[in-house]
């Protein structure tokens, strides 16, 4: 028996083939692992070029040749980001046939497309999105429906759908609604990153949606909550908007849903600070002058206007957040050193205490140093190089949507010991001396001397945090590729350790893990 839809989620009227492949962007920049969209129509509706369309946007390649799979049945495309099956079921005479195929096994790993649903009977998987094309109100155009089997399933895919036609109509709004999407990048937190391309010009989508939930009454806050990081794109527009007031390289705001939270901003490029996985010593000195020019020209506001109306103040990077950042050491790099499953019992409590109270002491010993605006992740992944352009114009400037009110060395720290690239220590020695320089030429009073002791307790905690954080990110969220930056990390932690000001710490990292 033919699989009958038993849910409509909405329909679209397509203008054309044109508006064919936009909407087939827009469901490649959700598809995902598990993914089953199964395509309905008679011949000649529109389903093979939705299929192409689809594949060549999720490949990010608009040459991309994809045959029809009407004889081989199926056809897989191990792409970088995801397996895509693509199957057309015209030929199937039996539905028991789709067990040979092992259609189950190709969803549980990747995804896939299905044309010719019907032929599949009952052994279509339960989870899938229906599109049924028919012909539309002129010779050019198409109807689509969406629809799906299950109420549960219905909502699960109405929540997705709903997102991507949304980023379609602010792309509307910000002049871009003809464009054509890429995905670009996804970073460590839920964010993702997509490029778009019309007329020999591109734009960026940044989509961002809410990474925690505020704790309520009696409730344990999130560890994004307590470490301050941002919650939805508010920080983003405010920061935004006072780095661009202030003459900083930030991306113009093209567009932007604060509801949803996603923005359409200005492109700023693709050159990096990297060339051939090794830093380009110049471009990394104009990046700490950089950093040297934003902190003379103090004093920088803490709550800052929203676009929208209303404010956004900056948090204080807290000590608590410090000191949960630096657990992660505790609870992931060192049951992961030691070889064993993470647990939060494996660090006895008082080894924890111990931990805690020479942070405590290291903290104390820099808090008369000089803060203000920390962007957090100021290194080569969130710097653009700018040929072109001069002075601080030449950097622009991304991902600083965490910006705390803390130590100004932090930063110092981040781009000194960037955590993508392998940092010489002679270069790093270099950046240091070429921001102190530069600040005491702005103001002879600015003492180096606290400001080194600073650079080394925020360069510790941040290793020590990184370090626990890419084992996170390794074990529990499947993303194995952070763990090629934990010898660089390590050895940048003995780097910062070897200051004076460190030298408990110091001891107390080589008793508790060696090296």
């Amino acid at each position: 028996m033919a699989p009958v839809p038993a849910t409509e989620l909405f329909s679209l009227d397509l203008a054309d083939e044109a508006a064919t492949v936009r909407l087939a962007e827009d469901l490649a920049a959700l598809l995902s692992a598990g993914d089953l969209i199964a395509l309905s129509g008679n011949l000649g509706a529109g389903k093979s070029t939705f299929a192409r369309a689809l594949l060549r946007a999720f490949a990010a390649n608009s040459t991309l040749e994809v045959p029809s799979p009407t004889f081989t049945l199926v056809q897989t495309y191990d792409l970088p980001r995801l397996t895509v099956s693509h199957l057309d079921l015209y030929r199937l005479e039996d539905p028991e046939e789709l067990l040979e195929l092992g259609l189950d096994e190709l969803v549980s790993t990747g995804a896939a497309l299905v044309e010719w649903p019907e032929k599949a009977g009952h052994l279509l998987p339960s989870g899938a999105l229906f599109l049924t094309f028919s012909a539309g109100h002129d010779d050019d155009g198409r109807h689509v429906v969406f629809s799906a089997r299950e109420a549960e399933t219905a909502a699960r895919w109405g929540a997705r759908l709903e997102r991507t036609i949304a980023i379609r109509s602010l792309m509307h709004a910000a002049g871009w609604g003809q464009a054509s999407r890429r995905y670009l990048i996804g970073d460590a937190a839920a964010r993702t990153y997509e490029r778009l391309h019309f007329d020999g010009a591109s734009a960026i989508v940044m989509n961002a949606p809410p990474l925690y939930k505020l704790a309520g009454p009696g409730e344990t806050p999130s560890y994004g909550e307590i470490v301050h990081r941002a919650r939805t794109i508010a920080p983003f527009l405010a920061l935004t908007t006072e780095l661009r007031r202030r003459g900083y390289a930030a991306p113009e705001i093209l567009a932007a849903d604060e509801d949803r939270c996603l923005i359409v901003l200005e492109d700023l490029g693709t050159d990096t600070m990297v060339h051939d996985r090794a830093p380009i010593p110049e471009r990394y000195g104009a990046a700490a002058l950089l950093l040297a020019d934003m902190h003379a020209s103090a004093p920088w506001s803490e709550t800052l206007p929203l676009p929208g109306g209303g404010s956004y103040t900056i948090p204080a990077y807290s000590r608590r957040a410090l000191l949960t950042e630096a657990d992660l050491f505790l609870d992931w790099y060192v049951p992961w050193r030691a070889g064993v499953p993470v647990s939060p019992d494996f660090v006895p409590t008082d080894v924890r205490e111990e931990y805690h109270a020479l942070w405590h002491k290291a903290l104390d010993d820099i808090a008369h140093a000089e803060t203000g605006w920390v962007l957090r992740d100021y290194h080569s992944p969130n710097i653009i190089w700018r040929e072109q352009r001069h002075g601080v114009d030449r950097l622009g400037l991304i991902d600083y949507q965490d910006c705390v009110i803390g130590p100004l060395a932090y930063d110092v720290s981040s781009l000194a010991l960037d955590a993508r690239v392998d940092m010489p220590h002679e270069l790093e020695r270099h950046l240091v001396d070429l921001y102190v320089t530069a600040r005491r030429t702005v103001d002879m009073r600015f003492d180096p001397e606290p400001f080194h002791a600073a650079y080394a307790v925020t360069a510790a905690q941040r290793v020590a945090k990184i370090l626990g954080l890419f084992i996170r990110l390794n074990l529990r969220e499947g993303k194995p590729g952070y763990m090629a930056h934990l010898p660089r990390m390590a050895g940048y932690l003995d780097r910062a350790l070897a200051h004076p000001v460190l030298a408990d710490l110091n001891h107390w990292f080589h008793k508790r893990i060696g090296g």
